[in-house]
């Protein structure tokens, strides 16, 4: 079976335990082929972590989750220099952040101390602790969750630090039915079922694949417009970065790739951009996340997709 058909494959089983999130689940797959960085931001319950857990799990990738909380340090999550005195020196004691996939659990519930230290490792790719230097395992993928802002004891994540994050997405309540479904089952003991379909080396490579899909002029110039069109819209007070634009475009050749295409067409700019942006955009008034969707929808109808 070639590595493209066990992407499907691998997106199918974890669609078979996070059921009614097949659109998320996608983008999820997407984020990670780009490279990049994922913010779940939603209420809690509503499946983020068994999500994680079963994209670990289809990708025989290294695991650990870290819950974030007021007191968490940043050696909690990076390490630490222990002292053997049987050997006279400093070793350092790995955190559990050496992982192919992190779930930073409720991360706007920490210090900023202890957020810039996820957020650095994200950006580098390596732990630098009192001048020790330690890579990170590869793949590298952070799925990090967030409380909505109006709950209680949050520290939000600055701008400059959202910006990290590749996608932002929400997870929802499931449908009715789905969720009628899911009360009848044995959710965990079904993830723990699940079997690898791939491995890092596996996942390196579609990255790999990834990267080399054909973006045309056309399109970037669409890409272009979309991101000039954030930084002069009178509704918001600034814009999306370049590295954001940078974003939007490895984002839409994943979504290519997982479509089954080795080019990108308008439409897979459109199906990403709005996750892409949506947590990076400064609206001069306070929204909720559907509106904010609902005026990044129309945004993308007022720049039409080229010939």
């Amino acid at each position: 079976m070639r590595v493209r058909e066990r992407l499907q494959e691998a997106i199918s089983r974890v669609s078979e335990v996070v059921r009614g999130k097949d659109e998320v689940i996608r983008l999820s797959f997407c984020c990670l082929l780009a490279k990049g960085h994922l913010l779940l931001e939603d209420l809690p319950g509503t499946g983020k972590t068994t999500l994680a857990m079963a994209m670990a799990r289809v990708m025989g990738c290294s695991f650990a989750r870290i819950q974030f909380t007021s007191d968490l340090l940043p050696a909690d999550v990076l390490g630490t220099l222990i002292y053997h005195p049987a050997e006279g020196r400093f070793v350092f004691r790995r955190g559990p952040i050496f992982h192919h996939l992190i779930l930073a659990d409720e991360i706007n519930r920490a210090s900023p101390k202890a957020q810039s230290a996820l957020l650095e490792a994200m950006g580098e790719g390596q732990v630098s602790v009192e001048g020790v230097i330690e890579p990170l395992p590869q793949p590298f993928f952070v799925i990090a969750t967030q409380n909505p802002h109006e709950f209680y004891g949050t520290f939000p994540l600055p701008e400059s630090q959202l910006d990290r994050f590749t996608m932002s997405l929400e997870m929802g309540y499931p449908p009715r039915d789905v969720e009628k479904e899911i009360l009848e089952r044995d959710v965990q003991g079904e993830l723990k079922e699940v079997k690898a379909v791939l491995g890092p080396e596996e996942i390196l490579e579609i990255q790999r694949d990834v990267h080399r899909v054909f973006l045309h002029e056309d399109v970037n110039e669409h890409v272009m417009k979309l991101t000039e069109r954030t930084r002069t819209s009178r509704e918001l007070r600034y814009g999306v970065s370049t590295r954001a634009a940078q974003a939007i475009v490895a984002c839409a050749k994943a979504w290519a790739f997982i479509e089954g295409r080795d080019y990108v067409i308008p439409e897979d700019v459109g199906r990403v951009f709005i996750p892409v942006v949506i947590h990076r955009l400064g609206f001069r008034q306070e929204m909720e996340r559907g509106s904010r969707e609902a005026f990044l929808k129309e945004m993308l109808k007022g720049v039409p997709f080229p010939d």
